[in-house]
C-alpha cells in the first residue's frame, strides 16, 4: 500500500504565519500527533492525513494576474503617496471631458456646472499661501531634477528637506526657486548623487552665489549631515562621457586615492580633481584625451586641469 502523505514545505507565505503558529501548539484529535502541517489551503495531520481545517483565510486579492499589465489593469488601488506633490498625491481631479459615465455629452447646464466644480477643485487643492508655495517649489524642483537626471528617491529626499524648511519658516525673505534649488543640491549630497553646484546652477533660474548661500543656510538650520564630496563619485560619469576604457577609470581612482593620502584634496574642487585624474590616467594608459575635452565634460577650465594634474603627478612620484 502506497502512503500518499503530503510533504512538509519549508517556505510559507506571510499570511500563513498565524496558522503555522496555531498548528505548532495543536494536536491531531485522531492520533494525537503534533505533526500538523499547512498544505495549500488545508491544515492537516502529517501522520494520519486527517484534515483539520480547510477554509483558511486568504488575505490576497480575489483575482489572479500573470503579468504586470494584467496586474495593473485589475488593481483597484491608486498610486502610493509621494512627498514630491504638495498634497502627497491624495487629491482628486475632475476630468476635463464633458461626458458622463456612458460616454454621452453633457447638456450646456451640466457643462457650466462641471466647469464651476473644476474651478473650485483647483482652489481647494491650494487653499492657502503655504500650499501654493509648496506646489510651485515642488514643481520647480521636479523640473530641475528631470534635467539633471536625478532618481526618484533623491527627489523624495529633496521634497522632505523643503517641507522641513517651510515648517521652520526658513523661506521668509528668500526666493522660492533659490531654496528649492538648495534643497535639491543638499539631497544630491546626502544621497551620494554626483552633481556639482555648477551643474545645478545651469538648470536653475537663480544665480550661482545665491544657491550656495541658501544651501549653506538650510543645511545649518536643519542640521543636515553633509559629508565631503568624494571626487571618485564623478569619475564614472566623466569617463563615460569621454568614452575611455575601464583601465583608465581604475587608474584615475588610484590617482585620487594616492593624492588624498598626500593631503591634496583639501580646498580643491572635486569635479576639477576628478577631471585631472582622468586626464593623467589617460596619459599613463596611452588613452589620451585633450585638456579641452576633459575640461568641457567637467565644466572647469583648462588651467584647473593643468594645476591639479601637476599636483597629482608629483604625488604619484612621476617626473
Amino acid at each position: 500500500m502506497v502512503n500518499f502523505s503530503p510533504q512538509r514545505t519549508d517556505t510559507a507565505k506571510p499570511e500563513e504565519t498565524a496558522t503555522d503558529q496555531q498548528s505548532a501548539t495543536q494536536a491531531c484529535p485522531e492520533c494525537e500527533s503534533d505533526a500538523i502541517v499547512q498544505d495549500g489551503d488545508e491544515l492537516l495531520c502529517e501522520d494520519c492525513g486527517l484534515v483539520l481545517d480547510e477554509q483558511a483565510i486568504d488575505h490576497g486579492p480575489e483575482w489572479r494576474a500573470f503579468n504586470a499589465t494584467e496586474r495593473d489593469s485589475k488593481s483597484r488601488v491608486g498610486a502610493p503617496t509621494t512627498q514630491t506633490m504638495h498634497d502627497k498625491g491624495l487629491t482628486t481631479q475632475i476630468d476635463w471631458k464633458n461626458k458622463d459615465a456612458y460616454g454621452n455629452s453633457l447638456s450646456s447646464k451640466k457643462r457650466k456646472q462641471m466647469s464651476r466644480l473644476r474651478t473650485w477643485q483647483e482652489r481647494v487643492r491650494t487653499k492657502d499661501a503655504g500650499e501654493r508655495n509648496l506646489q510651485f517649489a515642488l514643481s520647480e524642483m521636479d523640473r530641475m531634477a528631470s534635467a539633471l537626471g536625478v532618481p526618484r528617491s533623491t527627489r523624495e529626499v529633496a521634497s522632505v528637506i523643503y517641507r522641513r524648511a517651510l515648517n521652520e519658516d526658513l523661506i521668509r525673505g528668500r526666493s522660492i526657486e533659490g531654496v528649492a534649488t538648495g534643497c535639491l543640491y543638499a539631497a544630491c549630497r546626502q544621497e551620494g548623487i554626483p552633481r556639482s553646484l555648477d551643474e545645478v546652477a545651469d538648470v536653475s533660474r537663480v544665480p550661482y552665489q545665491e544657491i550656495g548661500r541658501t544651501y549653506r543656510y538650510v543645511a545649518k538650520e536643519l542640521s543636515l549631515e553633509m559629508r565631503p564630496v568624494d571626487p571618485k563619485e564623478f569619475v564614472p560619469r566623466f569617463a563615460s562621457e569621454l568614452d575611455v576604457p575601464e583601465e583608465v577609470e581604475q587608474k584615475a581612482n588610484e590617482i585620487i586615492d594616492t593624492s588624498a593620502e598626500a593631503g591634496l584634496l583639501s580646498g580643491k574642487s572635486p569635479t576639477g580633481f576628478a577631471a585631472a585624474a582622468l586626464y593623467a590616467a589617460g596619459l599613463l594608459c596611452n588613452k589620451k584625451r585633450t585638456q579641452r575635452e576633459v575640461a568641457d565634460v567637467a565644466q572647469v577650465t583648462e588651467v584647473t586641469i593643468r594645476n591639479r594634474y601637476q599636483e597629482q603627478i608629483e604625488a604619484m612620484g612621476i617626473h
